[in-house]
């Protein structure tokens, strides 16, 4: 009976070390570091919001910091806030991202960049069928369009750069960008797009030592936050109360620590955690242990997921059922 008993407890050991030891042998791309200090990081999106959190976060970190927007003003305003913060003097660029051709002129002027920071984002919740279609074209141009847009003009450079050490594309997405809510319909579909482009685009410049992020934040105490929720349908605030908000300083710190790990899928939460294990699919994975997780916990995830869509679909047909 004891022999038994230590050969099933052998097994039990047994199978999830050759599991991780499998993991270990066929999870790729590997491990890299890649340094922020003295390297030029560029942040579109940046005078406000996360963006303006980003560059704070990086000059701190000894980056030498360029800033786009639209905003000339907010633009003068957050290079103040960060030099009186930090004592660095960040440069900034004027240009609108659906704009190829100003984006190359500020990309050429900002000289090669070690670290690109998409982070442009504009959102107008409502359902599709009251939703204007240029409003709906103005989130895509803005939110998927726009990276093209930045990542074709800023590879020339970072593929040339003298400085052979690792670098890096952040595309800021959304945990919006994982999971389709009632009234993001249009929102949803441009960042689910930055899925795609990432997993295809790891594949093509890994190579020149370039390594992709996607940072999957939930709602995030902005400016356009609160403009948002001036314009939310009442049954995404019922959905969406369900997950909480984040500071900018927070969702900036989680954005450079896994930016600097080469993370693939960077979340910000405890349950943007839980969403990037559901949704993890065929996505690039560098760390064995988490490769561990997604593997052991996607069943039980899946069930949670289903229980998630339960509640939410229970909400729809309440809030209908009282509007009747």
């Amino acid at each position: 009976m004891a022999d038994a008993n230590l050969a099933y407890l052998s097994l039990i050991l047994l199978a999830p070390l050759s599991l991780l030891i499998l993991l270990a042998l066929i999870v790729k791309p590997r491990p890299v570091k890649i340094p922020i200090k003295n390297r030029h990081v560029f942040i579109t999106g940046g005078s406000s919001g996360i963006g303006l959190a980003l560059a704070h976060q990086a000059a701190s970190e000894g980056a030498r910091v360029s800033i786009l927007a639209r905003d000339h003003r907010k633009l003068e305003e957050a290079k103040e806030s960060i030099r009186l913060s930090t004592g660095i003097d960040v440069a900034v660029f004027v240009a609108d991202v659906r704009d190829y051709d100003a984006v190359v002129r500020a990309v050429d002027e900002a000289g090669p960049i070690d670290v690109l920071v998409c982070n442009q984002g504009v959102f107008v919740p409502q359902e599709l069928e009251k939703q204007e279609l240029d409003e709906v074209k103005f989130m895509i141009d803005v939110n998927l369009m726009g990276n093209f847009h930045l990542i074709k003009a800023a590879l020339p450079g970072m593929k040339n750069r003298t400085d052979r050490g690792p670098a890096s594309i952040a595309l800021m997405s959304s945990q919006a960008g994982q999971v389709g809510i009632y009234g993001y319909t249009a929102y949803s579909a441009s960042k689910f797009g930055l899925r795609g482009l990432a997993e295809a685009l790891q594949q093509e410049v890994i190579a020149d030592n370039i390594h992709i992020s996607l940072i999957f934040p939930p709602d995030t105490e902005t400016p356009g936050l609160v403009e948002e929720n001036k314009k939310r349908p009442q049954l995404t605030s019922i959905i969406a109360a369900s997950s909480g908000a984040m500071k900018a300083d927070e969702v900036a710190k989680k954005a450079f620590d896994g930016i600097k790990s080469g993370s693939f899928i960077i979340s910000c939460n405890f349950e943007g955690v839980l969403l990037s294990i559901a949704t993890a699919g065929l996505s690039p994975q560098r760390s064995v242990l988490m490769a561990f997780v997604e593997v052991v916990a996607a069943g039980i995830t899946r069930i949670a997921a289903l229980c998630f869509q339960w509640n939410w679909y229970g909400s729809i047909e309440k809030w209908h059922t009282q509007k009747k």
